[in-house]
């Protein structure tokens, strides 16, 4: 006769541990993953010098975009709580953190800030159809100093034309102008061509400007353009070379005022421009980007200076250039 034994259960069911269900348990391989990301979100943030150059020029294409690292966060913490991984989204405040101590000072402006010179700086592009509108824009933010690039023969005059009304005093030199409110004088070119560049290219000039504070040297530049390809990756050779030159030139500078302006073909944060942001320095509390017009993305026109201050920087309505035209306030 077959029996049947009943074997006690060695732990009552109402004393045995929970088992969450499968959906509710942290997903530890995927909470680690994440954290992972926001650590290197974090020290790309932070330690972005340290990523090197040699291969592509990785270091300075990321420093164009650094900015936009912090969208990161968003996106890290909105998985975090997905996956919900309470040490990924711990995590998350890291690269948090580091994007606010490397922008947090970037915060509007205060407009009313005490200024003596309003500055406009705009690389009016060299198809640019509408080349007197253009100019009529820029007059409307009431600048002392209007600076231009890709300044082709053919709408000189309808630049001259429009500034001329009420800037009167000018300086040429290449492909780069300055229309002033105060007279200029000891106006001379800055070579700044790269040795690969064996064509004419007059991208650089340097003038001096009688201000009622006082003389101002002020440099105009148009630095080569930058191209991103699969061959040689982000191709900022020529510029860092013209940039070297650059900084070279304001180093050499004998009057301690100075403003620069002008189309560096990169950002403030770009290792490659070092020679030049070692001697001039903007303002950040507008992020005022300006490349390309349609969305911008990047600040790669710029108005810096020396001695004195650039209390505040802002981007002006689009014109027919590819570029926004950026309008800056300086404090001499």
């Amino acid at each position: 006769m077959t029996g049947f034994v009943t074997v006690p259960d060695p732990q009552p069911t109402a004393l045995r541990p929970a088992v969450p269900p499968r959906a509710l348990r942290p997903g530890r391989r995927r909470g680690r993953l994440l954290t992972a990301l926001s650590v290197l979100v974090a020290c790309l943030l932070l330690f972005h010098r340290a990523v090197p150059n040699v291969f592509a020029h990785l270091g300075s294409l990321l420093e164009s975009l650094l900015p936009w690292l912090g969208l990161a966060v968003p996106v890290l913490a909105g998985l975090a709580l997905l996956r919900r991984s309470a040490v990924a989204l711990a995590a998350a405040a890291l690269p948090a953190a580091a994007w606010l101590h490397a922008f947090g000072g970037v915060l509007p402006p205060d407009p009313a800030a005490a200024h003596d010179l309003t500055v406009v700086q705009h690389n009016v592009s060299d198809e640019n159809p509408d080349p007197a509108g253009t100019a009529r824009a820029l007059l409307a933010a009431g600048p002392d100093l209007v600076a231009l690039e890709e300044v082709t023969p053919a709408a000189l005059d309808a630049y001259a034309t429009v500034l001329g009304r009420e800037l009167p005093h000018t300086a040429l030199e290449g492909t780069v102008g300055l229309w002033s409110r105060y007279p200029v004088g000891d106006v001379r070119l800055v070579e700044i061509r790269p040795r690969a560049i064996v064509a004419d290219w007059s991208r650089g000039m340097r003038a001096t400007v009688h201000t009622p504070r006082g003389d101002v040297a002020v440099y105009v530049a148009h630095l080569p353009s930058l191209r991103l390809r699969p061959t040689d990756g982000f191709g900022s050779t020529i510029r860092d070379e013209s940039a070297a030159k650059l900084g070279a030139a304001l180093a050499a500078e004998p009057l301690d005022r100075l403003i620069l302006i002008g189309d560096l073909n990169g950002t403030v944060d770009d290792r490659g421009l070092g020679p030049v942001t070692e001697q001039v320095r903007t303002d950040r509390s507008d992020f005022a980007f300006s490349w390309p017009a349609a969305a911008p993305v990047a600040r790669i026109d710029h108005v810096m200076a020396r001695t004195a201050a650039v209390v505040r920087a802002w981007s002006l309505p689009r014109t027919g250039s590819d570029h926004l035209p950026l309008a800056a306030r300086i404090r001499i």
